[in-house]
C-alpha cells in the first residue's frame, strides 16, 4: 500500500483536504491530531516534558500547549528537542495505523513532514499551498491568537518554495471549487498508479 504524505503550513488548509479524501474512502492518518492526543495522554511524555521545559508550561498539572507554543516557537533548539519527545510515539501509532488498513493507498497528514524527514518514508507527497495572508488569518480566526503567534510558528516551518521541489503535487488552496477539482485529479492519478 502507497503511503501518501499529505503537508502544507500552518493555516494551509490541510485539514479541510484531508477530510475530503476522507469522504472518498481513503484511510488517514492526521498525524498533528495524534500529537495532541499523545500529549494530552501519555503520562511518560508528559513528565519528559516536564523535565525538559519545566512546571511553567503546566497549570494545575495539566499541560498548557499554549505555553508550550510560545516557549518552544521562539526557540528552535527547543522546538527540535519537543519534537524528538513526540514524533516517534507518533510514528509507532502510525505503524499500527497502516498495518490495520487496505486500499490503495493512505494519507499520513503533518505539517512538519518535511521538516522531520518524514517525507523520507512516503511514496509520495501531496503540498497545499495559499497566500500568506490568507494562513495567518486563518489561523487567527481559527485558534483566537495573534498574528505575532502565527508568524513565529510560521517561521519555524520550511517555506512553500523550499517544499514545492520535493512535493509530486502541489494544491495552491485559494478557490475551493478549484481544490476540489484538484484533489479529484490527485485521487485518480493516484488510483492509476
Amino acid at each position: 500500500m502507497k503511503v501518501i504524505g499529505l503537508t502544507g503550513g500552518i493555516g494551509s488548509g490541510k485539514s479541510r483536504i484531508l477530510d475530503v479524501f476522507k469522504t472518498k474512502g481513503i484511510p488517514v492518518f492526521n498525524a498533528d491530531e495524534k500529537a495532541r492526543k499523545v500529549m494530552n495522554n501519555n503520562d511518560e511524555l508528559l513528565e519528559d516534558i516536564r523535565t525538559t521545559f519545566g512546571k511553567g508550561v503546566f497549570n494545575n498539572g495539566v499541560l498548557d500547549r499554549k505555553k508550550l507554543a510560545i516557549v518552544v516557537f521562539s526557540d528552535s533548539d527547543k522546538l527540535v528537542r519537543l519534537n524528538a519527545l513526540i514524533h516517534p510515539r507518533v510514528a509507532k501509532r502510525f505503524e499500527h495505523f497502516k498495518q490495520q488498513q487496505n486500499s490503495p493507498y493512505l494519507i499520513k497528514e503533518a505539517a512538519i513532514l518535511f521538516e522531520t524527514g518524514g517525507w523520507k518514508s512516503c511514496d509520495q507527497i501531496i503540498l497545499v499551498c495559499a497566500p500568506m495572508e490568507m494562513r495567518i488569518q486563518r489561523v487567527i480566526n481559527r485558534d483566537n491568537t495573534t498574528r505575532e503567534a502565527v508568524v513565529s510558528r510560521i517561521q519555524n516551518q520550511w517555506s512553500d518554495e523550499k517544499k514545492i521541489p520535493l512535493a509530486d503535487f502541489v494544491i495552491q488552496n485559494e478557490h475551493w471549487e478549484d481544490t476540489l477539482l484538484k484533489i479529484e485529479a490527485i485521487h485518480q492519478s493516484l488510483l492509476g498508479s
